[in-house]
């Protein structure tokens, strides 16, 4: 199964905890900071994802959305 993560860049405040608890490495940081300042992240290589929400669940700004497909 495949998964999809869609993250709202403007939300996330770059705290990089979703990306040290990506079993598959696939969120990395962006490279321009949003409109508040932070540098957001945003997901990299989704065919390595497999949906398990992970991300979702340990970001505290709820600006992490996983679907299955």
């Amino acid at each position: 199964m495949k998964g999809n993560v869609i993250i709202d860049r403007e939300l996330c405040k770059g705290c990089l905890v979703c990306l040290e608890f990506c079993p598959k490495q696939v969120i990395v940081p962006l490279e321009k900071v949003n409109a508040a300042g932070y540098i957001p992240v945003q997901p990299a290589q989704m065919n390595e994802c497999n949906g398990c929400g992970i991300c979702a669940l340990v970001c505290a700004e709820v600006a992490i959305e996983v679907y299955r497909e």
